[in-house]
């Protein structure tokens, strides 16, 4: 059993925890809990630990090879305030954007910018529960491997494959390419979400939470053939949570693709 917060083991899982460059570098994240932890492929589990107090509870529970740290030390590594006694070291899985667009007539959502981890980790979520076929998102997005996010995917971070890329413009071009249309939430020059058409293959594109999407990348959207699109609001508002935008939009498209297949 570990003791000392001075373990090398325990100096990593810290890093891991809190220093997105080291999770980068080494290809690995943290998982907490023992119900993502069942989820996990044995050939991406790299080590697991667990409390003193989760051992003596369930002491047939995990793999013969989990560590066991002291409850104070397993707490002082945990991210929670009140953690279930298990943490998981996970490799990352590489996917290219082939991956995400082999299926036929693909449902994508790409991300710029998203700055808030919950937010990031709500998509993941929803975008699984929509039938997206993957993400692409900006390296100027949250850390979809942060302790945060992956906590609010609730397990979609292991199932839904994504790509991470520096900048969209190629992109556009390789989504064109394959007969992708690009759906660029936008307030301006824009079309109501309800009228376009995503059965076939579509990318749903949502922007910065404060700022939406780039001037830049909004050009490049129209130049490839995309479309900007927005969702109608009454009253006062003048926007809506960027994840909670993905998600109508996400279920527009599933609503659609669901009415076509069953018809």
């Amino acid at each position: 059993m570990i003791t000392s917060a001075a373990n090398e083991k325990i100096k990593h899982l810290i890093a891991l925890r809190d220093k997105a460059k080291v999770r980068r570098e080494e290809g690995l994240f943290l998982v907490e809990g023992i119900r993502m932890l069942r989820e996990i492929p044995p050939a991406d589990l790299d080590a697991v630990f667990i409390s003193k107090e989760f051992y003596k509870k369930n002491p047939n529970a995990l793999p013969s090879n989990a560590e066991i740290l002291d409850n104070r030390i397993f707490e002082k590594v945990s991210a929670v305030n009140t953690p279930q006694g298990v943490i998981a070291v996970v490799r990352q899985k590489q996917y290219v954007i082939n991956d995400l667009t082999a299926a036929k007539s693909p449902m994508l959502l790409m991300l710029e910018t998203i700055q808030d981890p919950g937010n990031l980790g709500t998509m993941f979520r929803t975008a699984e529960a929509a039938g997206c076929s993957g993400i692409i998102l900006t390296s100027d997005c949250a850390d979809p491997y942060s302790p945060k996010t992956v906590r609010s995917t609730m397990g979609a971070i292991l199932r839904l494959p994504f790509v991470t890329v520096p900048q969209l413009d190629d992109v556009f071009n390789v989504l064109k390419s394959k007969n992708i249309t690009t759906y660029a939430a936008a307030l301006e020059a824009s079309v109501p979400y309800t009228t376009t058409d995503y059965t076939k293959g579509s990318a749903l594109l949502i922007g910065n939470e404060g700022n939406g999407l780039k001037k830049e990348t909004l050009e490049k959207v129209t130049a490839s053939g995309g479309c900007t699109i927005h969702i109608p609001m009454a009253g006062k508002t003048e926007s809506l949570n960027a994840s909670v935008s993905a998600a109508i939009l996400m279920y527009e498209a599933a609503r659609q693709r669901s009415f076509i297949s069953h018809s």
